[in-house]
């Protein structure tokens, strides 16, 4: 299966310049859906992950169903008061601002094995900020996964000394 087939290439959406990689159709195709779940639970099982973490929204998306196919727990990385308990926080930079991901204080345990799940790796920033926010609790980033790297971005080097995984490539542009 082409999984390429099922990402969409929006020019100019969000703002003018930008092709957004829309992986949408890749979730409304059953089959395309189930081969990224398989890949993604393939790694999982490969660095032994104990709890998955996912940035909302679409790191719940894959996050979730890789959680239940191992019988492991799902953290959700919430914005600012999505959680309703005592929470840790991150303040991230970001192209245009900063933004801020929160987790549950009681989350992680100290030396579970954590494995960071999310849509697309662009520039790092919300990833390298779950990644923090797992290692304040005392949790161990087993890895970082994605369906798509956008590789000109060099969102890997932001996130240099931990394991990246991306089930796709693209530029972009």
């Amino acid at each position: 299966m082409n999984l390429y087939d099922y990402i969409a290439s929006i020019p100019d959406y969000p703002i003018e310049g930008i092709l957004f990689r829309d992986v949408t159709p890749a979730i409304q195709n059953g089959e395309a859906f189930r081969e990224i779940i398989r890949l993604l639970v393939e790694y999982a099982k490969k660095v032994e992950a104990e709890v998955i973490l996912g940035p909302e929204s679409r790191g719940f998306i894959f996050g979730c169903p890789v959680a239940y196919e191992l019988n492991i727990g799902f953290v959700p990385a919430r914005k600012p008061d999505k959680l309703p308990r005592e929470v840790i926080s991150v303040e991230y930079e970001l192209e245009y601002g900063t933004s801020t991901l929160e987790i549950h204080k009681d989350a992680i345990k100290p030396g579970q094995k954590v494995l960071v799940i999310d849509d697309l790796l662009a520039t790092g920033g919300t990833i390298k900020a779950a990644n923090q926010l797992v290692e304040q609790l005392g949790g161990i980033v087993v890895g970082n996964a994605f369906l798509i790297e956008l590789v000109d971005l060099k969102g890997r080097d932001v996130l240099a000394g931990y394991d990246v995984y991306s089930i796709l490539e693209f530029e972009g542009e």
